[in-house]
Order: structure tokens, then sequence, then C-alpha cells
């Protein structure tokens, strides 16, 4: 049986989704939910329900009994995950589950003076608490989401012409959340991947400048890319009414994309999706192309 933590998170309902498309019955898998109301579509596709919270252990153990793999994904909890990270591998190995793919994160500085320490702290006392507990497990360190361009870069980039983001000329190796769903699916459904750490980014990488001179092309308007410092970054978008938190939030981000911890490309994600992942400006098109 194959276990989906976060099932109801985007990242949760593809993967399930790309199982079902791989031919693996329904009935072999199960998704671990909080709110089994909001999983109604999936309890609709004859998958089992489980409640689990990354805070409740007893309700992980009990979750996770008769689970042979499990597709772990990370928590969304910034203030608190690598508590809860912990719990969920402590509880895996209490159950008895038999492999572990774990949704980790690109990254290169692992210290606390990292901008993104926030996000990665947590990644890494979950890979260090699957490496101690002895499960068989696999590691996708995922690239930030190709996504969440247009997430960063605002909806009125085509009203102002400009994309002003704290990113300096820092390239990433931006990737699709379905294509890293699906490459979890192939590897949840085939051997040889025990003890792998596969760096899921793309083949090429991209700056913020490159996504300025693809939305020009695509939308046939000059689109300038300003990149300021943080601070002035955060000012201008709490002037605008953007609550301090958020702008923080993508200031530090953005500054771990200038300091090039996402600059990475490999062909992992490519050997697991067996073609190459969707590039940047093929992405823009789908986004863009419509609102011209």
């Amino acid at each position: 049986m194959i276990l989906i933590t976060a099932a109801t998170s985007q990242f949760g309902q593809t993967a399930i989704g790309f199982l079902l498309e791989k031919g693996v019955p329904a009935s072999n898998i199960t998704a671990m939910v909080r709110n089994e109301a909001k999983a109604e579509s999936l309890k609709a596709q004859g998958i089992s329900l489980v409640k689990g919270d990354y805070t409740d252990f007893d309700s992980l153990v009990k979750a996770f009994d008769g689970a042979d793999k499990m597709l772990f994904i990370s928590s969304g909890d910034m203030v608190d995950r690598g508590t809860q990270h912990e719990n969920v591998v402590k509880a895996a190995k209490q159950a008895g589950v038999k492999y572990v793919l774990y949704t980790s994160f690109e990254r290169k500085n692992e210290t606390e003076t990292s901008p993104i320490a926030f996000v990665a702290q947590g990644h890494l006392r979950a890979e260090k608490a699957l490496k101690e507990s002895g499960i068989p497990h696999t590691l996708f360190r995922n690239n930030i989401y190709m996504d969440y361009i247009p997430f960063f870069i605002g909806d009125k980039v085509l009203e102002t012409g400009m994309i002003y983001l704290p990113a300096a000329e820092g390239n990433g190796g931006y990737a699709l959340r379905t294509e890293m769903a699906e490459a979890a699916a192939n590897v949840l459904t085939s051997t040889g991947h025990e003890g792998k750490t596969y760096a899921i980014s793309n083949i090429e990488k991209y700056t913020y400048r490159d996504v300025a001179n693809s939305i020009s092309d695509i939308a046939g308007k000059e689109i300038n890319y300003v990149s300021p410092t943080a601070e002035e970054f955060i000012k201008t978008l709490t002037d605008l009414g953007v609550p301090k938190e958020g702008a923080e939030a993508s200031a530090a981000f953005s500054v771990a994309i200038a300091q090039g911890e996402f600059d990475k490309t490999t062909n992992d994600l490519e050997n697991l999706l067996g073609r190459k992942p969707t590039g940047l400006k093929q992405f823009l098109k789908q986004v863009y192309s419509t609102k011209n």
C-alpha cells in the first residue's frame, strides 16, 4: 500500500492522479488528511482516507499502520516544521513503513546564515532523521516551483512593464510542480531508488532577466527587469499595502536566488520523467499569451 501524506496539497493530489494514471488501483492508495471534508474528491475516486496530523504523533503511528511505501510531503508550517518532520519519521519507523520518498529542497548554504534558513532547517532535520532511522528512503531535493514565478513578479507585470525583484542575476533551475509530482509517482512505482538523492531541477537555468525577456517576446511588449536592494523592495511593497511578513518572505527567496541557492541544473528530473521537463518560455506562454 502507498500512503500519501498531506494528500490534499497540490503536490499530493497531483501525485495521486499520476499513480492512478499509471495503473495503481485506488484500493492500493491511502491518503492521509487532517480534514476529511476537504478530501471528498479523493474519496470519490475510491481512495481510502486516514486522519493524521504532523503535530500529533499518535495519529501518525495509527495512520501509517500497514503502509509499505510513503510519499512524505514536507510541512508548510515554517515555525515548527522541523519537529513535525521528526514526528513523521519516528512514527514511520514505529509503524513499520518499509520505504519513504521525501520532498526535500534544493539549497547550498545549510547554515543559519542562509536567507532561507527558515525553510532549509526543517528539511535538514527531516533528512537527518531519515538517515538515522534506517528506513530505506529517497530524497527529492526540489528546486523552486516554476509555477511560483507569476506570484513572485506580481499580476500587473503586463500593465507596469516591469519586474521588480531583488534577485540580481541569480539563476534558478525552476521546474513545474506537476512534473515533480509525476516523477515522484514514477519513483513510487519502480525500483532502484533506495538510498538515492535526486536533484529535482530543470535541465536549463534562468534568471529573472530571462523571465522579463521571455514575457516581452510573448506579449509583444517590453518588460524591464529592475533589481533593487532587499530593503528597498520590502519598503516598496509595504508602502503598497503588502503585509510585511509576505514582503520579507519574497525578499528572502529573491536574495537566496541572487546568492545562487537554486543555481542547479541536472538530468535527474528528465531521466525520471523519460522526457525533457517543460522549459521557461513554454510555461510563460501558457500563462501570458492569453493575457496579451
